[in-house]
C-alpha cells in the first residue's frame, strides 16, 4: 500500500500504520530528520506539502493524510487578537480539501483542528480533531487528553517556561515515541502539534475499513 503523508512533523499518524510504504513531505529540515529517524524505511522529502500535493496527487497513492498548519484556524487566536497578534486564516486547508474532493482518486483525510470560526466545508469530528474525508470515520474508541499542566497554570506563580517543559514528558508517553536523544528547538510544540498514534491508526482503519484493534480494555 503507498500512502502520502503531508505536513508529517515526526509522523505520530504514521506511527501505527503497518505494511505499507510511505512518502512524507515535512518542511522543517530538522523536524523532517527526526522522522527519518523515527521511520528510516520512508521516503522523506524536505518540502512544500501544498506544492506536492499539486504535483503528485495522483502518482499510484492509495492513501493521502494532509495535515496542513492549524495555528491560523485555531480558537487561540480569541486571546492573540487582543494582544496585537492579527492573521488571517490560511485558506490552504480549505483548498486542499476542496482540491483532493474534486480530483482524487483513491482514499484521503485532511485533519485539522476545531476553528474559532463555523468552518467553511462540513468536517466530520473525531477527538480532538476535524476531519474532511471521502470515507465514513466512526467515533475514537478511546479518550484522550493533552496540556493539564497548562490549564494550572493560573493557579500558581510557576513560570510558564517551567510548565510548559513539564509538558513533555506527558506528550512523548501519549505518542509513545522515544525522543529522549533528539534535539528540537521546540520539542513541545512538535509534539502537540502531531497526531496521535491511535488517532492516526483509528483514522486509517475507517479508510479501509479494516477490523480494528482493542486498544485499552474496559
Amino acid at each position: 500500500m503507498e500512502i502520502l503523508n503531508l505536513y508529517s512533523g515526526i509522523g505520530g499518524n504514521r506511527k501505527l500504520w503497518k505494511d505499507c510504504n510511505v512518502t512524507a513531505v515535512e518542511i522543517k529540515p530538522d523536524v523532517a530528520a527526526v522522522y527519518q529517524k523515527l521511520f528510516p524505511n520512508d521516503k522523506v522529502i524536505v518540502g512544500d506539502a501544498h506544492e506536492y500535493l499539486l504535483q503528485h496527487i495522483n502518482n499510484g497513492y492509495d492513501f493521502i493524510w494532509s495535515s496542513p498548519p492549524c495555528q491560523s484556524h485555531s480558537g487561540t487566536n480569541h486571546y492573540l487578537f487582543p494582544q496585537g497578534i492579527k492573521r488571517y486564516p490560511d485558506i490552504k486547508l480549505y483548498e486542499e480539501i476542496l482540491f483532493l474532493k474534486h480530483w482524487c482518486k483513491c482514499k484521503w483525510v485532511v485533519e485539522n483542528v476545531k476553528p474559532y470560526y463555523n468552518p467553511l466545508i462540513k468536517p466530520q469530528e473525531c477527538g480532538r480533531h476535524y476531519f474532511w474525508s471521502d470515507f465514513k470515520i466512526s467515533d475514537l474508541p478511546v479518550k484522550y487528553d493533552i496540556g493539564t499542566h497548562n490549564r494550572k497554570a493560573s493557579k500558581g506563580t510557576q513560570r510558564k517556561a517551567i510548565i510548559r517543559e513539564a509538558q513533555i514528558p506527558e506528550l512523548i508517553d501519549l505518542h509513545n515515541m522515544d525522543l529522549s536523544d533528539i534535539k528540537l528547538s521546540n520539542k513541545r510544540q512538535v509534539l502537540r502539534n502531531a497526531v496521535l498514534p491511535i488517532v492516526g491508526k483509528h483514522i486509517f482503519d475507517c479508510a479501509f475499513k479494516i477490523q480494528q484493534e482493542k486498544i485499552i480494555e474496559g
